[in-house]
């Protein structure tokens, strides 16, 4: 494994901070958010300039019951290869369940949930990376996350989970020390005993995110400075081993970039702590021992040989997310109390998620927006993406009658029109402007 240095996750919001800062190495982007045939300027002068651009998917879900969709998996690599990326990653996770293997509705989270650490589920992640690797065309690292909940009846520890994970299929591991500190407030997990049961020598680079605590919880935000806990345990995980990259992630609220430069200098500073603490203890593993290869074992599970583990982690996966987004009975052995949390989280999100996706929709709803989106989403889980879910949520006001203000109405009717009737509204010159008059008509 190449080393990568001080990173930051890019973002269009950062994107000529970015390009200013000095002293970052590499950077890394939603994979879902790049389009292979336009790219945004600003990564086509990075890449220019020699700054590697790695590719982090958030919607593959190897976590998941399914086998990976080769569609995702193709969409994947067409952005490792216009990014001309050495490595790509995804997340230990499931966003979806339900379907044929449960003979129910399919339904998305919208957000990565965990994955029970129990031998059906280490086996399905196993087959699910070894398809995945097949499938790309640089090498996959996975990232453990930041979880709410616990699953009952676990078998193994974090570490001893991820450990087995690497040493049966060879995947790298992007370690998020951020996610280690919120399972340590939110699930009573040693981040210590974690980093101290990971194969040191997969790790391909490691994130770094802020957060909050609220009612003895704490939200993985990636919108708030990183805390000193959380640079704790980069320097415990410093002080083990010598990391190939290092990357702050930042997702919303935006500080100036004086603050995020703050920030890298307070990860470098945690990494300097830690690597004098391995030097003077004369242990830990080297950088050449970091970039070691590490080969998978030997015999892969046969085509079909996993599917009764499939079914079982399918239909406890499905009973968990049905209860998370469509307010079915909370499955045995869960806390009640976390999983309500985790609800109002997953709507919340959902909100704001599609108040980005289609920015219209808050401007047509005004204030109302999230109240009439909130009690839309109790009754209506998401079933196939964002945009679909706004075009659904538009789609159920018009049917239902549930907007009185008639300005608001015939506004979201244009809109939902707009993108999802039977034909694409014209584009030429005169029906768009006798469209806008008309709206400018309907607003007095």
């Amino acid at each position: 494994m190449e080393r990568l240095g001080t990173g930051i996750g890019w973002r269009p919001e950062i994107a000529d901070a970015v390009e200013r800062m000095p002293g970052i190495d590499w950077v890394e982007a939603v994979a879902e958010n790049v389009c292979p045939g336009h790219l945004p300027e600003s990564l086509v002068r990075l890449r220019e300039r020699g700054v590697t651009v790695i590719p982090h998917g958030v919607s593959l879900g190897l976590g998941g019951a399914e086998r990976p969709d080769a569609g995702r998996l193709t969409a994947l690599a067409e952005r490792v290869a216009a990014l001309g990326s050495p490595l790509v990653t995804e997340h230990i996770a499931f966003v979806r369940a339900g379907g044929a293997l449960t003979a129910s509705p399919r339904l998305e989270a919208g957000h990565l949930l965990p994955v029970p650490r129990t031998r059906d589920a280490l086996d399905v992640l196993c087959e699910n990376i070894r398809i995945a690797q097949d499938a790309l065309p640089v090498p996959l690292a996975v990232e453990n996350i930041a979880a709410l909940i616990s699953w009952p009846g676990e078998e193994m520890t974090e570490g001893q989970f991820l450990y087995e994970l690497a040493d049966r299929t060879g995947v790298r591991l992007l370690i998020d020390v951020a996610n280690l500190h919120t399972n340590h407030v939110n699930r009573g997990e040693d981040p210590a005993k974690a980093l101290a049961e990971l194969p040191l020598e997969a790790i391909a680079y490691v994130h770094v995110a802020g957060g909050f605590e609220r009612d003895g919880v704490w939200h993985d935000s990636h919108a708030h400075p990183v805390p000193q806990p959380v640079l704790d345990v980069l320097t415990d995980l410093a002080s083990r081993v010598s990391p190939p990259g290092v990357l702050l992630e930042r997702d919303e609220n935006f500080p100036e970039p004086a603050e995020l430069e703050r920030e890298l200098g307070a990860i470098r500073g945690a990494l300097e702590k830690g690597a004098a603490e391995r030097r003077a203890a004369g242990t830990g593993a080297t950088a050449e021992d970091a970039s070691r290869e590490v080969v998978p074992e030997k015999g892969a599970a046969r085509v079909g040989e996993l599917d009764p583990a499939r079914q079982r982690l399918a239909l406890a996966q499905a009973a968990l997310l049905s209860a998370l987004v469509a307010g079915t009975p909370v499955p045995e052995g869960f806390d009640r109390v976390r999983l309500g949390v985790q609800a109002r989280a997953l709507a919340g999100k959902r909100a704001d998620v599609v108040a980005k996706v289609a920015p219209e929709l808050p401007v047509i709803l005004g204030d109302g927006y999230r109240r009439a989106f909130l009690a839309y989403g109790h009754g209506h889980p998401m079933t196939d993406g964002y945009r679909r879910d706004a075009l659904d949520f538009a789609g159920y006001l018009l049917a239902e009658g549930r907007l009185e203000d008639a300005r608001a109405r015939a506004e979201l009717r244009e809109w939902w029109l707009e993108r999802s009737g039977p034909r694409p509204h014209s584009r030429r010159p005169g029906v768009r402007l006798a469209r806008a008059t008309r709206r400018v008509l309907l607003r007095r």
